[in-house]
Protein backbone atom coordinates (compact mmCIF):
# COMPACT_ATOMS: atom_id res chain seq x y z
CA UNK A 1 0.00 0.00 0.00
CA UNK A 2 1.59 3.47 -1.06
CA UNK A 3 1.74 6.12 1.69
CA UNK A 4 -0.66 8.28 -0.17
CA UNK A 5 -3.27 5.43 -0.16
CA UNK A 6 -2.75 4.60 3.57
CA UNK A 7 -3.14 8.72 4.73
CA UNK A 8 -6.29 8.25 3.63
CA UNK A 9 -7.45 5.33 5.03
CA UNK A 10 -6.22 7.19 8.35
CA UNK A 11 -8.34 10.17 7.73
CA UNK A 12 -11.34 8.12 7.32
CA UNK A 13 -10.63 6.41 10.83
CA UNK A 14 -9.44 9.52 12.45
CA UNK A 15 -12.69 11.28 11.11
CA UNK A 16 -14.75 7.99 12.47
CA UNK A 17 -12.97 8.34 16.12
CA UNK A 18 -14.00 11.91 16.32
CA UNK A 19 -17.71 10.64 16.03
CA UNK A 20 -16.87 7.49 18.21
CA UNK A 21 -15.57 10.28 21.16
CA UNK A 22 -18.43 12.94 20.75
CA UNK A 23 -20.19 9.62 21.40
CA UNK A 24 -18.91 8.51 24.77
CA UNK A 25 -18.41 12.10 25.92
CA UNK A 26 -22.14 12.98 25.78
CA UNK A 27 -23.15 9.42 26.77
CA UNK A 28 -20.54 9.43 29.96
CA UNK A 29 -22.09 13.04 31.19
CA UNK A 30 -25.47 11.68 30.94
CA UNK A 31 -26.41 14.03 27.39
CA UNK A 32 -30.26 13.97 27.30
CA UNK A 33 -29.06 14.23 23.56
CA UNK A 34 -29.87 10.37 22.82
CA UNK A 35 -30.74 10.95 19.25
CA UNK A 36 -27.40 13.03 18.38
CA UNK A 37 -25.74 9.98 20.27
CA UNK A 38 -27.40 7.53 17.90
CA UNK A 39 -26.51 9.87 14.51
CA UNK A 40 -22.93 9.64 16.00
CA UNK A 41 -22.98 6.20 16.53
CA UNK A 42 -23.69 5.62 12.74
CA UNK A 43 -21.39 8.05 11.58
CA UNK A 44 -18.73 6.19 13.07
CA UNK A 45 -19.52 2.61 11.90
CA UNK A 46 -19.67 4.08 8.28
CA UNK A 47 -16.60 5.65 8.58
CA UNK A 48 -14.78 2.43 10.06
CA UNK A 49 -16.66 0.61 7.25
CA UNK A 50 -15.55 2.74 4.48
CA UNK A 51 -11.83 3.32 6.11
CA UNK A 52 -11.92 -0.49 5.44
CA UNK A 53 -12.97 -1.17 2.08
CA UNK A 54 -10.78 1.60 0.99
CA UNK A 55 -7.63 -0.12 2.80
CA UNK A 56 -8.61 -3.02 0.69
CA UNK A 57 -8.49 -1.24 -2.74
CA UNK A 58 -12.46 -0.38 -2.73
CA UNK A 59 -13.92 2.92 -3.21
CA UNK A 60 -16.62 2.73 -1.00
CA UNK A 61 -20.41 3.79 -2.86
CA UNK A 62 -21.76 7.13 -1.23
CA UNK A 63 -24.28 5.33 1.00
CA UNK A 64 -25.49 5.87 4.59
CA UNK A 65 -26.40 2.02 4.73
CA UNK A 66 -24.80 0.10 6.93
CA UNK A 67 -26.14 -3.08 5.58
CA UNK A 68 -24.72 -2.84 2.56
CA UNK A 69 -21.21 -1.54 3.58
CA UNK A 70 -20.96 -4.32 6.25
CA UNK A 71 -21.93 -6.95 3.48
CA UNK A 72 -19.18 -5.42 1.22
CA UNK A 73 -16.99 -5.87 4.38
CA UNK A 74 -17.88 -9.09 4.57
CA UNK A 75 -16.81 -10.09 0.99
CA UNK A 76 -13.25 -9.35 1.71
CA UNK A 77 -13.59 -10.89 5.52
CA UNK A 78 -16.36 -13.28 6.55
CA UNK A 79 -15.97 -12.41 10.27
CA UNK A 80 -17.32 -9.08 9.64
CA UNK A 81 -21.09 -10.49 8.66
CA UNK A 82 -21.36 -11.56 12.47
CA UNK A 83 -21.92 -8.11 13.77
CA UNK A 84 -25.61 -7.74 14.28
CA UNK A 85 -25.97 -4.39 13.48
CA UNK A 86 -29.70 -3.82 14.81
CA UNK A 87 -30.87 -0.55 13.76
CA UNK A 88 -28.00 1.46 13.50
CA UNK A 89 -28.62 2.69 9.94
CA UNK A 90 -31.78 4.22 10.78
CA UNK A 91 -30.23 6.63 12.94
CA UNK A 92 -28.16 8.19 9.77
CA UNK A 93 -28.85 11.07 7.86
CA UNK A 94 -32.70 10.27 7.41
CA UNK A 95 -33.44 9.91 10.67
CA UNK A 96 -31.80 13.66 11.38
CA UNK A 97 -34.99 15.80 10.19
CA UNK A 98 -38.54 16.61 12.30
CA UNK A 99 -41.33 13.91 11.90
CA UNK A 100 -38.15 11.07 11.62
CA UNK A 101 -36.54 11.43 15.07
CA UNK A 102 -35.34 8.65 16.36
CA UNK A 103 -34.68 8.50 20.49
CA UNK A 104 -32.84 5.71 21.49
CA UNK A 105 -32.97 4.71 24.99
CA UNK A 106 -30.12 4.14 27.38
CA UNK A 107 -29.75 0.46 26.85
CA UNK A 108 -30.10 0.81 23.12
CA UNK A 109 -27.32 3.50 23.38
CA UNK A 110 -24.94 1.12 25.35
CA UNK A 111 -25.45 -1.53 22.81
CA UNK A 112 -25.04 0.56 19.84
CA UNK A 113 -21.99 1.89 21.44
CA UNK A 114 -21.19 -1.81 21.62
CA UNK A 115 -21.23 -2.19 18.07
CA UNK A 116 -19.46 0.55 16.92
CA UNK A 117 -16.48 0.00 19.00
CA UNK A 118 -16.84 -4.03 18.13
CA UNK A 119 -16.10 -2.61 14.35
CA UNK A 120 -13.52 -0.15 15.22
CA UNK A 121 -12.05 -2.94 16.75
CA UNK A 122 -12.17 -5.65 13.70
CA UNK A 123 -11.32 -2.97 11.27
CA UNK A 124 -7.98 -1.39 13.61
CA UNK A 125 -6.94 -4.95 14.00
CA UNK A 126 -7.17 -5.71 9.83
CA UNK A 127 -5.62 -2.36 9.18
CA UNK A 128 -3.08 -2.14 11.38
CA UNK A 129 -2.08 -5.82 11.57
CA UNK A 130 -1.53 -5.71 7.42
CA UNK A 131 -0.60 -1.65 6.65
Amino acid sequence: MNDELKQYVLQWIEKADEDRLVVHQLFEAGSIARGTIGFHCQQAAEKYLKAFLIFHGIEPERTHNLEFLLARCGDIDTSFLAIELLNLTDYGVEARYPGDFLEPTVGEIMELIQIVDKIREKVMTRVAGKS
